[in-house]
Formats: C-alpha cells, structure tokens, sequence
C-alpha cells in the first residue's frame, strides 16, 4: 500500500523486453539505496517489484496487461517518473490508500498556471466518472490530489474513453497543485495532450462493486 505522497523522481534507464512484457530498470538513488529483493515501489502509481538493484538503480518487470492500461506503456528511456516506497506499518498516512493499481489513464485536457499554483483539467473515462467526486481523493501518476471540480454526471456531448481522449463535452475532473506539489512530482512538467495514470478511491470502488450486486437479478451474475 501507498500513500501517494511521492518521494522522489526517478528516470527510466532501461527497457529490455521480458516475455510480451517490459523489464524496466529506473534510476532513484533514494529508493534504490535500501532497495530489496521482492518488495514494492510505485513507478508513477503502478505497483512494481523490485528483482535487482544497486546503489542508485532499481529493476522491475512490466507484465502486458499493466502496459495496455498504464500509461508506462508508452515510456521510453528518459521519461521521468514519480517513485515512492511502500507505507511501513505504522507510519502516517499523508496522502490517501493508494494500492498502485491503476484503473485507467486520462489525458490532460487544460492546464492553468497561476500565481500560488496550477490547475490541471484531466479527461476521465466513462467507467470511472462516478467513482470521482468534488472535494474526494484521487491518484494522478502515483500523487494523492484532492479533486476541486469534476464534470456534470451528464456531459452535454461526447464522452470519454478508456484511452482517456477526452473529447471536449466528455468526463473530466480538477486538481489544483501547490508549489511543492509541482516540484516534487512530474506533474509539474505536464503538458497538454500528456497521458496520465489515474486510481481511484478504493472505498468508491467497494461501494460500486457492492451495488451491482444488489441490482443484479437473482441468481444473476456480474
């Protein structure tokens, strides 16, 4: 588990094919440093294992399914990317429950500079637009935002998609991003058109999961 709150940007080294997947190897010197055998580091908001490392890199394999959903599957060397270790029991929680499992990606749609700070306006896909409420949590790219503006629950045209193409009219929701936030985190260098991670509330998801079995006929199945 994650708390999205990122501890450094790291860089893609490497990308070696591995099976129909991706062997990443990413350069982090803080993450790398006490990096072990098996544990978990979230590379942008995906949860990743660690199989080798040393003093400032870290390796970790990609399966498909993770590239068809994430938009890691479209990095290459260079890309930046935001890294934070997994939560130690007992520590604060700063951000909110991040599992590292992306749902989706949106695009960024809007980004508007200001004074104190920038506010992004990013697409959402269909699935997704109910999970994400005004003033609730989301993860964009691994970072714990809080939501300042989503759009109606019924679009006036257009829709989004699973690709997050965000057609104007479709699903979107705000984040706006302090100072510190833009520094820290690779959201601070993020442009129009860029596609980005998203994770939703787990707790949202528990509550749809719930739901569609109580709609569901009897003896039918979901």
């Amino acid at each position: 588990m994650f708390t999205g709150i990122i501890e450094e940007i790291g860089e893609i080294t490497a990308i070696a094919e591995s099976g129909d997947g991706w062997r990443l190897t990413v350069r982090a010197p803080k993450a790398a440093a006490d990096a072990v055998h098996g544990e978990s580091i979230a590379v942008s908001g995906v949860c990743l294992t660690v199989v080798g490392s040393t003093a400032e890199t870290f390796d970790a394999d990609v399966m498909k399914q993770t590239l068809d959903v994430a938009a890691l599957g479209t990095a290459t060397v260079g890309t930046r990317v935001n890294i934070e270790k997994a939560m130690p029991v007992g520590a604060r929680l700063g951000g909110h429950i991040v599992q590292g499992h992306v749902d989706g990606t949106g695009v960024v749609l809007e980004v508007r500079p200001g004074a104190q700070w920038s506010v992004l306006r990013i697409s959402l896909p269909d699935d997704l637009a109910p999970l994400v409420v005004d003033k609730g949590s989301i993860s964009v790219d691994g970072t714990s935002l809080t939501v300042s503006a989503v759009s109606p629950s019924t679009p006036s045209t257009g829709s989004g998609t699973q690709e997050g193409s965000g057609t104007r009219g479709g699903h979107w929701f705000e984040v706006s991003l302090i100072p510190e936030t833009l520094a820290a985190t690779t959201l601070g260098t993020r442009a129009v058109g860029d596609r980005v991670n998203l994770e939703t509330d787990i707790l949202a998801r528990h509550v749809e999961r719930l739901l569609a079995f109580r709609a569901a006929p009897e003896g039918g199945s979901r």
